[in-house]
């Protein structure tokens, strides 16, 4: 198969789809790769990098869109890219769908065979490919917490760990998956006060086995939420509905009760955002203020540590590109009932029906399809 890669868009994204020991391993087994010049730049890998392993460096993206059968990026195409896509090419990427129509429109009018990182499951039914970056994006919630709680940027002047004789500030966590606990565990490292709310109890029982009274731990209910918005110095969204768009779980009237200065990060911008006053920024304007509460809401939040972010995302998702690159989609989506949940769009149809309620279209059990 001939595969490609190329130099991300978004504002301030540094991460790269492909490492040089993907390209590696991809031509050992017989296959070419084609990355964009500077591609890899950003996270530390130069060109000479590709070369040495084996990659064909091309001057522009629309010459490896133009060559490759599977695109292997990070983040979902911007507009400009979409009419790089063509008929039966394999977009292998976080898309995002939900909260953007226009790209799902574009990926089902181009008739690309779009596979989400995001909704691939693995056997026990986790999400082993957004898996990496919630861990990161989790831990980073708190350090740009902190950072905008300073009075310099409009937050409420909080040391969230405290001194001795000052109270410590109070940090409340809105889901408890993966990006709700790393966040919690950064929250528990710097002696913060932390409150975690969760629908599911047999994840709050894990949660609080774990934390101990480090974390108080609550039922997520319209009541606890309000009570816990009222106290706190730092709210961290992370709710996950998988394909779908978050649930609005802090709404704007809730903002009036808040701390002025008190700061929400939504880790949940790339599905629409938890807060209903939220919307995306960039690392270059991360922050607004609203009613009184600073909003952070990066949409490529792991962007800002691109090493990391793009050799933990490739350990997740090479697997499931060599498949891709060994055996085609629809074979490899045959042996993988996981990798075949990732498949959100195939043959001009969307597959994923909480993409397709999100957005307005028709679903259709890519089952049939392959």
């Amino acid at each position: 198969m001939i595969i490609g890669t190329t130099k991300e868009l978004k504002n301030h994204e540094y991460r790269v789809g492909l490492t040089p020991d993907n390209v590696s391993a991809f031509t050992a087994k017989g296959h070419t790769v084609y990355v964009e010049t500077h591609a890899g730049e950003g996270a530390g890998f130069s060109d000479e990098d590709y070369i040495e392993a084996g990659a064909v460096i091309l001057d522009t993206p629309v010459e490896v869109f133009a060559k490759a059968d599977m695109i292997v990026k990070v983040k979902e195409p911007e507009p400009c890219e979409y009419n790089y896509l063509r008929e039966n090419q394999i977009l292998f990427t976080y898309l995002h769908l939900a909260p953007n129509p226009e790209l799902t429109k574009a990926l089902m009018d181009r008739g690309v065979k779009a596979v989400a990182f995001e909704t691939i499951t693995d056997a026990q039914g986790n999400l082993p490919c957004l898996r990496p970056m919630s861990q990161i994006a989790g831990r980073l919630s708190i350090q740009e917490g902190a950072k905008y709680l300073e009075k310099s940027f409009g937050g409420r002047g909080i040391l969230l760990g405290g001194v001795p004789g000052v109270e410590r500030g109070k940090i409340v966590i809105i889901g408890g998956g993966i990006a709700g606990t790393y966040a919690a565990k950064a929250a528990v490292g710097i002696d913060a006060q932390v409150t975690l709310l969760d629908i599911n109890p047999n994840r709050l029982a894990y949660l609080e086995d774990i934390f101990g009274a480090s974390v108080t731990t609550l039922y997520s209910t319209e009541a606890n939420i309000r009570k816990s918005l009222k106290e706190a110095d730092l709210v961290i969204g992370s709710v996950l509905i998988p394909g779908g768009a978050a649930p609005k779980l802090v709404r704007k009237e809730h903002l009036k009760m808040m701390k002025k200065g008190a700061v929400i990060v939504d880790i949940a911008i790339d599905q629409g955002g938890c807060c209903e006053t939220s919307h995306v920024t960039t690392h270059d304007n991360p922050v607004y203020i609203e009613e009184g509460i600073v909003h952070y809401c990066v949409g490529n939040m792991p962007g800002a540590v691109p090493y990391t972010s793009t050799v933990a995302l490739a350990n997740a998702t090479f697997r499931y590109a060599e498949l891709m690159a060994e055996h085609g989609l629809e074979e490899a989506a045959k042996m993988d009932a996981g990798l075949k949940n990732g498949i959100n769009v195939y043959a001009h149809k969307c597959t994923n029906k909480n993409v397709a309620v999100s957005v307005g279209v028709d679903y259709t059990d890519v089952t049939e399809l392959l």
